[in-house]
């Protein structure tokens, strides 16, 4: 029997009336859907990168513009029993056609249903006899873990019928078959990169939305901090009012903040498994990462897969080259691991520090060594601050400054 449909789950997300308009990224989203073999539309990022307000904003404005009809389901992790998934989806439908999923509904709810390949061609076909463009939006994607949803995703973009496109938005890559649609042209990527605010929005972010007339210069170091992070601007934002010094709370804001810490524990940190959250915490210390520090710091063997697990999940790690093989975590992210590292886990990090000195010992980069041996309260010895002085291939004086004064 399918289960009672919650309306809210199908509802449009408001346009936010002080909102940042983000016409650059609305006008990509509107190509991206206009534009003939495009079939799905991926806005993957981080928590709080505003992706569904994005999405809604694009919804509203270009949408009802081009007059295409919507339908939207935001997703909860109940949604990973199939039956419930389809019976939702074809709900979400309904709200732009009511024709739309009858059949697959009855054979929903028949003692002994069929294969889901012979429900979604009933679905398939309703939707391929709509005269007009659809837009289907699948709302926080990544709660979804069933493989089984996966794979009737996969069959539905397989089959899509011209006229409909998919947007979904999610946390981390949907195991969906985005090689192979990224191949044929028929998929638009928004990521974080895309998402974070420019200098211009953050600015319109700080003084129109939150009310906070700052200066260009506070503005642009908040923005430089937070990387254009938008949940960590408003935090930054909230933290200010009221406060008659704010340009002094700038220059501190950091992720040791109790709003960031609090939000980045409970959203991100506490919902991964204990193995990604422990990686996080011990890999913390390390301003850059690659595979081979991230084994010596861990002790674990698998820490190349680890980082390759970070990126597709969209965890605040960004490459910083072409190949993937060196790292760092987003600022405000990697200040909230190490204070709460230090906070939970106070004894960890001594060691740690002694297995990344001797990491980089082992490579040639004496200044990481020396910064990292003296986080462990080692005492450096005299030889290898000479070396460091007077190495005749490298001006090493004023990068062993900045490791001291860090």
């Amino acid at each position: 029997m399918s289960p009672p449909i919650l309306a809210t789950k199908l509802y449009l997300p408001p346009v936010r009336p002080n909102g940042v308009r983000r016409t650059r990224l609305i006008e990509r989203l509107e190509q991206g859907v206009s534009q003939p073999g495009h079939k799905l539309t991926l806005i993957s990022a981080p928590a709080g990168f505003g992706k569904t307000t994005l999405v809604s904003d694009w919804v509203h404005l270009a949408g009802a513009r081009a007059q295409r009809p919507v339908a939207w389901l935001s997703l909860d992790t109940d949604d990973n029993d199939p039956t419930r998934f389809l019976a939702y989806l074809a709900a979400a439908l309904q709200t732009v056609s009511p024709a739309i999923g009858g059949a697959m509904l009855s054979l929903l709810q028949s003692p002994q249903p069929p294969p889901a390949e012979v429900m979604l061609t009933h679905l398939l076909n309703d939707l391929a006899a709509l005269p007009d463009a659809l837009l289907l939006v699948l709302d926080d994607y990544h709660v979804i873990e069933s493989k089984a949803i996966d794979s009737i995703l996969g069959f539905l973009l397989d089959h899509l019928p011209p006229q409909m496109h998919l947007a979904i938005t999610s946390r981390s890559d949907p195991l969906l078959p985005l090689a192979r649609l990224r191949g044929r042209g028929a998929l638009l990527e928004v990521r974080a990169a895309d998402l974070r605010f420019t200098p211009d929005e953050a600015a319109a972010f700080l003084n129109q939305t939150m009310g906070l007339p700052l200066a260009p210069e506070d503005v642009a170091t908040l923005e430089s901090h937070t990387e254009g992070w938008i949940t960590g601007l408003q935090m930054a934002a909230l933290s200010m009012q009221g406060r008659a010094d704010k340009r002094a709370f700038i220059k501190a804001f950091a992720g040791s903040h109790r709003y960031v810490l609090d939000y980045l524990v409970d959203e991100v940190l506490q919902r991964q498994p204990e193995p990604v959250r422990r990686f996080l915490l011990e890999t913390s210390i390390l301003q850059r990462l690659c595979g081979s520090l991230c084994d010596a710091v861990t002790g674990q063997p698998s820490a190349q897969a680890m980082l390759d697990y970070l990126e597709r999940a969209n965890l605040f790690l960004m490459p910083l080259d072409d190949g993937r093989q060196w790292y760092r975590y987003h600022h405000l992210f990697a200040e909230v691991l190490h204070a709460h590292t230090q906070k939970e886990h106070p004894a960890t990090l001594p060691p740690l520090h002694q297995r990344a000195s001797a990491w980089y010992e082992a490579h040639d980069m004496p200044g990481d060594a020396i910064h990292h041996a003296l986080a462990a309260g080692e005492i450096v010895e005299i030889g290898t601050i000479e070396h460091f002085f007077t190495d005749p291939q490298h001006d090493r004086t004023k990068l062993f400054l900045e490791q001291i004064l860090k």
